[in-house]
């Protein structure tokens, strides 16, 4: 975790010799001791690392949101404030704030970020929230306590339930309302242009974004409920306003972008998943720890969630696949008998073998739909596959037989031969093509739209020699 605060600076001409560091330092333990507020937050950090995959550690990177962030609270109206900057693990585009300053930004906002002016719209306007949220009333912050404490308890309560609602779209780690969202714009690109950084830069991210979302209708995320969009409003209407405020700084052009300090320092940077987590490629999920891969059918989109991955497909038809603690001794057939299935047929339980590993499977029927069941014991695990559709839809069995049909250990060499996907910035040479370059990236699916995306490409927008670009690609 970052620790940043107001600074300060030498006038010319006083030497650091003659600099008496004080009696009474201010420390982070200073300026929160007995902020309630603040311990709040801390109380629930933990927690949210664990949703969000843990705390992402790469000095560089670190480096230059320090150098962001830093340059921010200097500008602010409140440069006394403390700010405890955490990222994220996690391949979701998302930025949030928690009261007392605690910030966090995920590795997938910063992938889809182009320059440090960017990064500094979307801080700032967290920023934004905690700055005017200062001089409320007394009754307003305890009702805000109480409300960031129910928002962190509902979304990440260790049960099945909460975890559940994470995959269905409910996260809404940030409770704002829209005015409060469009005063938080006011503040944050007031911020970055009094800091000089590119006032435009918070239009430009929101088109951004705007991007992102219409890319993920299509192809699908991980978590989408813990994306940015998922809490803050992303209209046409928001984009206008935030140029309207950008104009006061003047004409397009004006404040600075650190485009390549930026790009060199989100290079190497991971993007995706985790081996821990897994990895989607195409119609596969590769889990290389635990050493396992299925397929879905063509037209499937994979969402590899917190709680487990699920797959959408034509026709209503739904893919789940996760793992089971199970005892070693107890039989696969009876643990489908036990209960845990609604509307089970028991007689259509049966014994079976998947790809070499003890199986078992069988079918159910709950209100209108069709389920089939699997579950698999392999490399040490029970591993659970549930295929659902709509009574009467033809394309439950085909749909069960090509996923537990493609279930499968997997060789050491293909597990050795994982390698997790990473942001490369890569400079254009004479020749080249958006088609061109984007043929380099691997693991991805679409890969020339993601391109344009990740580069933030107009329509019909083009490279030139010399131009630094993301792509991606496990080398």
């Amino acid at each position: 975790m970052m620790l940043l605060a107001g600074c300060q600076v030498l006038s010319p001409g006083v030497s650091e010799q003659g600099f008496v560091p004080s009696s009474n330092p201010v420390t982070v333990d200073t300026v929160t001791r007995n902020d309630r507020m603040v311990a709040l937050a801390r109380a629930q950090h933990p927690r949210i690392l664990a949703t969000y995959g843990g705390e992402y550690s790469d000095p560089k990177l670190e480096r230059m949101v320090a150098k962001v962030v830093g340059s921010l609270t200097v500008a602010s109206g409140n440069p006394d404030q403390t700010y405890q900057i955490t990222l994220l693990d996690s391949p979701n585009v998302n930025a949030f704030a928690l009261p007392g300053g605690f910030l966090y930004v995920t590795r997938g906002l910063l992938a889809l970020a182009n320059d440090s002016a960017e990064l500094a719209a979307v801080i700032a306007h967290e920023m934004g929230h905690v700055t005017a949220n200062h001089g409320i009333q007394r009754q307003q912050k305890e009702a805000e306590e109480q409300l960031a404490s129910q928002v962190v308890d509902d979304v990440l309560a260790d049960n099945q339930v909460a975890r559940a609602a994470v995959v269905r779209g409910k996260l809404r780690l940030a409770q704002f309302s829209r005015n409060q969202e469009l005063e938080a714009d006011a503040i944050g690109i007031k911020t970055i242009g009094s800091a000089g950084y590119d006032p435009y830069s918070a239009a430009r991210f929101l088109q951004s974004m705007a991007s992102y979302s219409d890319f993920r209708s299509i192809s699908g995320a991980t978590d989408a409920s813990l994306d940015f969009l998922a809490s803050h409003p992303n209209a046409p209407q928001r984009i206008d306003l935030a140029l309207r405020h950008a104009r006061q700084f003047g004409a397009p052009g004006a404040g600075r972008r650190d485009r390549d300090s930026y790009l060199a320092g989100i290079d190497g940077m991971l993007f995706g998943d985790t081996p821990e987590e897994g990895y989607v490629r195409g119609r596969s999920f590769i889990h290389p720890t635990l050493g396992v891969t299925f397929s879905v059918p063509e037209g499937f989109v994979i969402d590899n969630s917190a709680a487990a991955v699920t797959a959408a497909g034509p026709g209503d038809v739904a893919v789940r696949f996760d793992g089971v603690a199970l005892n070693r001794n107890k039989k696969l057939e009876d643990y489908l008998r036990s209960g845990w299935v609604a509307g089970l047929d028991p007689s259509s339980v049966r014994t079976v073998s998947i790809n070499g590993n003890e199986a078992a499977v069988a079918y159910a029927q709950a209100d209108k739909w069709s389920f089939h069941i699997a579950v698999v014991r392999a490399g040490g695990q029970v591993y659970r596959v549930l295929t659902a559709a709509p009574r009467g839809s033809g394309s439950l069995e085909t749909t069960a037989a090509t996923v537990t049909g493609s279930f499968r250990l997997l060789g050491e060499d293909e597990r050795k031969d994982l390698k997790p996907l990473r942001i490369r910035v890569v400079t254009v040479q004479p020749g080249e093509t958006a088609g061109s370059i984007a043929a380099k990236m691997t693991g991805v699916g679409r890969a020339l739209d993601l391109f344009r995306l990740l580069n933030a490409m107009p329509p019909g927008g083009s490279v030139s020699p010399g131009d630094k670009v993301k792509i991606i690609t496990d080398q």
